[in-house]
């Protein structure tokens, strides 16, 4: 099975809502249940691919199958979305405005799904971390309210973000604000770290907020580096039907809620993965 990485950069916060909740924030975004890091369901990115060919139902019956009591039957496409996992979350950083964060288990994700060999990654703590130069300050790294002795980012993690977005400067320049901390500490920045706007509608005769229009949102925020594996089943130009729709469109894609306010623009690149697998492996 032919497998590709489809990467995507948040131009600006991003809302795939998991319902309303009765926590303190009224809509939160999606997670993993055991990380608590956030992800982009594959249904969702299914259907914002499957968006795009709306005038050509031909193609988009090939690539994404038939929707139910569409006549002929359900058939399944060629195409295989999976969910977008998160490879480098951003936080607020006392040096360079902020900072990339990434942590072991993300890293051996990525190469995994990749099809790239391990990395040989370093041991880090709870209270340390390697980091790159622009977000250090003497040995220590702050980010939000948090110090980190921090030491320099070994060189198997220096080109961890090359070629994942080709031509955004800031994944370009991405060494020199990634910092590499713990599984646990990366779980807690992403989800403590998201932003939560306020939503208000006020009533045009009262003047005063409209009976249950006043709620929080959850947010990914923007320049969040995400990922998903595509992949396709029986047809060999499934892959470059969809890499060729993407620059059609200008590699740009809206993605969860809220287009009429600016929310869910994400840079995206599709690259072939460096390995293929067999169907059913």
């Amino acid at each position: 099975m032919q497998t590709a990485i489809l990467s995507l950069l948040t131009r600006t916060p991003l809302h795939v809502g998991a319902g309303a909740s009765v926590g303190v924030v009224d809509l939160p975004v999606q997670r993993e249940r055991h990380t608590q890091i956030p992800i982009i369901p594959g249904s969702s990115l299914k259907g914002v691919l499957r968006d795009l060919w709306n005038g050509d139902k031909e193609t988009q019956r090939r690539l994404f199958g038939n929707e139910p009591g569409a006549g002929s039957g359900l058939v399944a496409g060629h195409l295989l979305v999976g969910e977008a996992r998160t490879l480098a979350f951003p936080v607020r950083a006392a040096r360079g405005s902020f900072a990339w964060l990434t942590c072991p288990l993300a890293v051996r994700r990525y190469r995994r799904d990749r099809g790239l060999p391990a990395l040989d990654l370093p041991k880090v703590s709870e209270d340390q971390v390697f980091a790159g130069r622009a977000v250090t300050v003497g040995d220590s790294v702050v980010l939000e309210d948090y110090r980190f002795k921090a030491q320099p980012l070994p060189e198997s993690l220096k080109d961890l973000l090359h070629g994942v977005m080709p031509g955004e400067p800031l994944v370009d320049q991405g060494a020199e604000r990634l910092v590499f901390v713990s599984d646990g500490m990366f779980s807690y920045f992403c989800a403590t770290a998201c932003e939560v706007q306020q939503r208000i509608r006020i009533d045009d005769e009262t003047k005063v907020v409209a009976q249950g229009a006043l709620f929080n949102q959850e947010n990914v925020p923007s320049e969040t580096l995400l990922y998903a594996v595509l992949a396709q089943r029986n047809e060999e130009d499934v892959l470059k039907v969809v890499e060729k729709k993407l620059s059609e469109v200008g590699k740009v894609l809206q993605i969860g809620a809220d287009e009429t306010v600016g929310l869910g623009f994400c840079s995206v690149h599709l690259q072939a993965a460096a390995a293929e697998t067999k169907e059913g492996e």
